[in-house]
């Protein structure tokens, strides 16, 4: 299971913001190219984001699924990108200060990536993910919406 954390230099609700508008999400998670659709409920709990994966022309068509979402503490969701398989995302977000602490983590939840060892796994989620977090930090701290 790939964990990652990071102080944020604003408050958890400006996380939870740029989270709400699903059309941002290619410009904070690495590995998302392009965005196709934002379900009109997003971010309610069973919406979806309809992205692709990869570099063009080696793209995967993606769909994330809103598990959970109790801003500006916590979001759950679930990436399906067959072949590779799905995975469970969480993002706990608590204040610290002025500012606050977020905590990623991914694991493989269904398909091949499931069977394949967390910490072969962990060796290009941890990197992934802490780029990730760091780009939706700036994003937040920017005050992006």
């Amino acid at each position: 299971m790939a964990v990652v954390v990071r102080e944020i230099a604003c408050p958890p609700e400006r996380i939870f913001r740029v989270l709400q508008n699903g059309w941002l999400f290619t410009t904070w998670v690495v590995g998302a190219s392009r965005m196709r659709n934002v379900d009109d409920a997003w971010p309610a709990v069973g919406s979806e984001l309809h992205h692709s994966f990869g570099s063009w022309p080696f793209v995967i068509d993606d769909v994330t699924t809103t598990l959970e979402w109790h801003p500006p503490r916590r979001a759950i969701f679930q990436a399906k990108g067959w072949p590779v398989g799905e995975a469970r995302v969480q993002l706990d977000v608590k204040p610290r200060g002025d500012g606050c602490v977020a905590r990623l983590e991914e694991h493989a939840a269904k398909g091949p990536g499931a069977f394949v060892p967390g910490a072969l796994l962990d060796i290009g989620l941890v990197p992934r993910n802490r780029e990730s977090l760091r780009r939706l930090a700036h994003l937040a701290e920017g005050g992006a919406e």
